[in-house]
């Protein structure tokens, strides 16, 4: 605590003491304003404005220092000023000293909680931002939570002190009109306790709580006013509890719980069951990962005591397996599997006519309409093709359509240049290098993966550039060009200067946008931007209609389309009996680059940008056993804690296995385990989880007990003799 804050501290503890010690308490008393009520109420006639400006600094210091009395003082102002000028008076004295006892605790606590519950107060912080007004709001209506303990709680957030004025001032008005009232019938009041009678305290709980009953209401009558133009075509009896439409991650498994708690549920697909993961992303660019890893691997036999070979292959033979694959996935996502769970597959595309109807043109030529209670779109997304000028010309491939581009090529393309540098195209760019292409990877930023911490995106430059990829970083691409000797050149825009770079093939790797078109969203008039407008309940502005997945965001990973999908299918089958928010406080991440790098909860650029205390906790992964043993030496554990509490804020793991070993920190993150249970629970030797447990180990180095360590050592010492 720095000196202002010391000084601060003991100006407030200093005069709440002379309050005790002086025993000035006893001067805010019943009786005491009883018998004096009469010289008070005379002096008040002879100096009214001198009497009120003492009383509203003498209120306003008690409110602020949270000293015993203020009800007294609020009985007296009705007392001595009379009800009006006694509630205009005690309205902003209590308001400016609620503020400055919240300010004061924000400027002398607000730091030293942000620096050890600094992720909890995020959380907290970003519901007061969005309803904090509401909430203060409803609990100075209720008389029965103390007003400073309501001081202090919103000291330690962000509500901007202008909201939270203006809300206890409106909030305390019916509170303090009940007080003021009493006093000035003051001679029949005998306790306190009279004041509020059980009946008196039942009405305000009742006041409390009506602004939820009215929110709750507003929202009823805003889906009214949402509904009404398609009330007509609301039809009396439903064919369907819910109809899925798209049926990759996102879809499936919201058709699988439906299903399993016997919803009548209809799934609608367009094009291939398991939607992009498995067909043209997770599934495919592993198998091509696995393919080009083995390859690096024969070239680099001799780290293994072998002999180095130069792989000899068909790319063709490659992409088969990697079809082949697929294809032994596809049972796990089929029309027969879904149907056997008891969900009505059907493969056509689906189109909302209302908020309770959908008409599917199926894949056959037949045309069908379901109404429904509910309905769910998980209808993915498909990469971005930035507008550059002559791409077209040129042509291109993107994460998508690869596969069945390069399906019947016998080699490997000679030149491919990899435009952007997310996670998508390094994986790429990498194993593409791997199998023998000269690749370029053209990046506007100033480096790779740039959602990750600088030593991460260092570290993985450097990997790519060691299996040889080209890694252009700040070229800013401009346009395509065909040459009249069919020749292929990307030009892009380097360090003010313009570069040309031959290509024979083109991989659009820049990100991913939602599929939102076709399905009846504008039609419908649901909002929409990069992604569908959905609520914390995953709902559209239509109540009834949900979105998951890559097409409501914010995360693009199939395992968080199947995180939502859990929300969605129950929110769409049980609101408005139960509903429950979607929780995105710990999402898994992991990026398929050799080594891997995974990630969970926050790093340093994250906790930075947010203004989250943390402590940093690195192990190196080429101290592990394991890691030597396999020469997989390299990488590291970084491990973001609460300062001076092993509660884990983030972890990044960049080495073999990083996305296996990063399930136990999603584990304990989700159920609040600190890195004190990691330490203590066993780990097998040697693997590579041990990782795990050996930064454990350096948290708790670092947090040793030197003084109690001292002890011991004279303990010890004691019993040698």
């Amino acid at each position: 605590m720095n000196t202002k804050k010391l000084v601060v501290v003991a100006l407030l503890l200093a005069a709440i003491a002379a309050f005790f010690v002086f025993d000035l308490g006893r001067y805010l008393s019943l009786q005491v304003l009883k018998d004096s009520q009469s010289s008070l109420t005379s002096w008040y006639q002879q100096n009214p404005l001198q009497a009120l400006a003492i009383y509203l600094m003498v209120y306003v210091a008690v409110a602020a220092l949270a000293l015993p009395g203020a009800a007294i003082m609020t009985l007296a102002a009705g007392a001595i000023f009379g009800f009006w000028v006694g509630l205009l008076v005690v309205s902003f004295a209590s308001s400016i000293g609620a503020t400055l006892s919240m300010l004061s605790a924000r400027y002398v606590l607000r730091d030293s909680v942000q620096s050890r519950f600094g992720g909890t107060l995020a959380d907290i912080d970003r519901g007061v931002a969005k309803e904090g007004g509401f909430y203060l709001f409803t609990l100075r209506l209720v008389p029965l939570v103390p007003f400073f303990v309501i001081n202090l709680a919103m000291g330690l957030t962000s509500m901007p002190a202008r909201t939270f004025y203006w809300v206890s001032q409106v909030g305390m008005l019916a509170g303090t009109a009940v007080f003021v009232n009493a006093g000035t019938q003051l001679a029949r009041i005998e306790t306190l306790a009279g004041i509020l009678s059980p009946a008196l305290i039942g009405s305000f709980v009742l006041l409390g709580v009506f602004p939820i009953f009215a929110k709750m209401l507003l929202k009823t009558l805003q889906a009214r006013r949402v509904y009404k133009p398609w009330v007509a075509q609301k039809p009396t009896t439903f064919d369907r509890n819910v109809v899925v439409i798209g049926a990759g991650a996102g879809g499936l498994v919201t058709a699988y719980i439906a299903a399993a708690v016997k919803a009548k549920v209809t799934l609608v697909e367009s094009h291939l069951m398991g939607g992009d993961c498995l067909n043209f992303g997770c599934v495919p660019s592993k198998a091509l990962i696995k393919s080009a890893s083995v390859a690096q691997s024969m070239r680099h036999a001799d780290r293994y005591g072998l002999l180095p070979v130069q792989p000899q292959f068909s790319f063709r033979a490659v992409m088969q397996r990697v079809q082949q694959i697929v294809a032994d996935i596809a049972p796990h996502d089929s029309v027969e599997r879904y149907t056997s769970l008891g969900v009505d597959v059907v493969q056509g595309h689906a189109t909302m006519v209302n908020p309770w109807t959908v008409r599917i043109k199926r894949n056959d030529g037949t045309e069908q309409t379901l109404t429904t209670r509910a309905i769910v779109l998980a209808t993915g997304a498909r990469p971005f093709v930035p507008p550059l000028p002559g791409l077209a010309d040129v042509g291109y491939v993107t994460s998508d359509t690869l596969w069945e581009r390069f399906a019947q090529r016998d080699s490997i393309p000679a030149r491919l240049v990899v435009l952007g540098g997310g996670p998508i195209g390094c994986e790429l760019a990498q194993a593409f290098a791997r199998l023998g292409s000269q690749v370029i990877q053209v990046e506007m930023a100033d480096r790779l993966m740039v959602r990750e911490d600088t030593e991460v995106s260092s570290f993985v430059a450097e990997r790519l550039r060691a299996d040889g990829v080209d890694v252009r970083l700040s070229h800013k691409a401009l346009r395509c060009e065909k040459l009249d000797s069919g020749a292929k050149v990307l030009v892009a825009e380097a360090a003010g200067a313009q570069v040309r770079i031959e290509f024979d093939e083109l991989l659009c790797a820049v990100g991913r946008q939602a599929r939102l078109e076709g399905y009846g969203l504008q039609e419908l008039g649901i909002p929409t931007g990069r992604t569908i407008d959905t609520n914390e309940f995953l709902q559209t502005l239509y109540p009834n209609i949900y979105a998951c997945g890559d097409v409501a965001g914010p995360y693009q990973f199939t395992h968080t389309a199947a995180h939502q999908a859990w929300y969605a299918a129950v929110n769409a089958l049980f609101d408005p009996f139960k509903k429950f928010k979607a929780d995105y406080r710990v999402i898994p991440w992991v990026t398929f680059v050799d080594p891997e790098v995974a990630r969970v909860g926050l790093n340093e650029t994250d906790a930075k940008a947010q203004g989250i205390a943390y402590e940093v906790t690195h192990y190196g992964i080429d101290d592990l056993d394991r890691a030597i043993a396999d020469s997989a030496a390299h990488g590291w554990v970084k491990v973001l804690t609460e300062p001076g509490r092993d509660r884990v804020l983030g972890v990044t793991i960049v080495g073999a296995h990083a996305g296996d070993l990063l399930a136990e920190y999603a584990l304990a993150m989700k159920h609040g385990l600190g890195l004190n249970k990691i330490l203590g629970t066993i780990h097998s030797y040697p693997t590579m989880s041990e990782a795990n447990k050996y930064v454990a180990g350096e948290w708790k180095r670092a947090h040793q007990p030197h003084k109690l360590l001292q002890w011991v050592a004279r303990f010890h010492d004691w019993r040698r003799g």
